[in-house]
């Protein structure tokens, strides 16, 4: 029987076949990150006009509670323009587009890359995640066509997909991850690892380029975690459960969120006054609870006992429904990093009304589940979860608590539309 299982396996590709992949795959990892550098370089400096430069020279404080309403406002206002006016409209309507994403027209990418740094300088609780990948996709479908016209349009949004998640996290595991979930259930042609050989090549090559212009980490540095006790599988598996209930509140919200937006039908309506709606969340949450929220998590992890109790549940809600608005309302950006904040608040908000709970359990069982809702892919949530504490001994409380965050949202709505604005499974 063994013998007539391993003669049904596909063949494994051949050495020759997968060696002229390699430098294509190189050339766009490379590409891809220095696309992401150029974004976010240009946001943080537009960040630090807006809030450090600016609100000096007027005499207000840079994260008062009027210039917070103010810069959002005019971000959806700015952003809104750019929906408006510039071709292509900064791409599809961002609630019905996810990682996998779409082939856009060139003329489309320099508004949404517009679009996607206004964001991330203004404010609004999304991340570069999905525009970054759909501008990367849609650039290196047209020039791997164009250079080489035999080859298939699939093969390269794979090699721009891994590229730009490899650069994202600073390191191919997470691409690989991504990949391999994608591939699941679809046929391929040879081994999983011939399929992964090329994506493994461009994500590696984006991480490497990273790394080497800035010093992408996401370790928090929280206190060290030992070995796992049953209290911390306890707190583990409450912890993340409760991660993913509270995530799936906004996927089911969504759509109805969405559509409140949509009846104002113009994204010169829709924008600011989303800009207005996080406004007004800014002021009850902090500036913590601004933008897409890897710096801030940092934050909080430099200080785990610095807030109460209500304190992290009130970041923990806010983020949350600043999230949920900011997908909404039509600004251009991805959900995976501020996922992670609420996440890490919810964490630390078991922590401080259970001390035993540790902070590094609490916070990787809370991203843990809080991921597994918004983004429904198991692999991208154990690994963010896992990475903010660099610790063996976590990866076997997240293995088991993701059982049962997995069987609450699992045949649930997604966190993505479909073109009529229903949720999609």
């Amino acid at each position: 029987m063994a013998q007539d299982s391993s003669q049904q396996e596909p063949p494994a590709a051949p050495a020759r076949a997968l060696l002229p992949t390699i430098v294509p795959a190189l050339f766009v990892g490379v590409v891809t990150s220095l696309v992401l550098v150029g974004v976010s370089t240009a946001a943080g400096e537009l960040q630090d006009v807006l809030w450090q430069d600016l609100p000096d020279a007027l005499g207000v404080g840079g994260y008062s509670v009027l210039w917070m309403f103010v810069v959002l406002v005019a971000t959806g206002f700015a952003v809104g323009l750019v929906v408006w006016k510039v071709p292509g409209h900064a791409g599809p309507d961002p609630a019905t587009t996810g990682l996998d994403a779409p082939v856009l027209p060139p003329a489309v990418l320099p508004g949404l890359l517009l679009a996607t740094a206004l964001m991330l300088a203004g404010g609004p609780s999304l991340g570069p995640e999905n525009p970054i990948i759909a501008v990367n996709v849609s650039l290196a479908v047209w020039a791997g066509l164009r250079t080489f016209p035999q080859t298939r349009e699939q093969s390269w949004a794979a090699l721009a997909e891994a590229g730009t998640i490899g650069a994202l996290f600073g390191t191919p595991v997470a691409a690989a991850l991504v990949i391999s979930e994608a591939l699941a259930g679809q046929p391929i042609k040879g081994r999983l690892w011939d399929s992964l050989f090329a994506p493994l090549a461009a994500a590696g090559a984006g991480a490497l380029t990273i790394s080497l212009v800035s010093e992408p980490s996401f370790d928090l540095r929280l206190p060290p975690f030992g070995r796992p006790g049953w209290g911390d599988l306890l707190a583990s598996l409450v912890v993340a459960s409760v991660g993913a209930v509270l995530g799936m509140c906004a996927v089911y919200a969504f759509p109805y969120v969405h559509g409140a937006f949509a009846r104002l039908r113009h994204p010169m309506l829709m924008l600011p006054a989303g800009g207005v709606v996080l406004g007004a969340l800014a002021a009850l949450g902090g500036h913590l609870t601004l933008f897409k929220g890897l710096d801030e998590i940092a934050v909080l992890a430099r200080d785990p006992d610095g807030w109460s109790a209500g304190e992290f549940a009130t970041m923990t809600v806010v983020k949350l429904a600043a999230l949920l608005v900011a997908a909404s309302c039509g600004f251009r950006g991805g959900r995976i990093f501020p996922a992670v904040f609420v996440g890490t608040a919810l964490g630390l908000c078991a922590h401080a009304l259970v001390p035993g709970v540790q902070p590094a359990v609490g916070v990787s069982a809370g991203v843990l589940g809080v991921l597994l809702a918004i983004t429904r892919q198991g692999w991208v949530s154990l690994f963010v979860a896992a990475v903010l504490v660099v610790s063996p001994g976590i990866l076997v409380l997240l293995c088991i608590a993701s059982l049962p965050a997995w069987l609450l949202v699992t045949g649930r709505p997604l966190m993505q539309l479909r073109e009529d604005g229903t949720a999609a499974r």
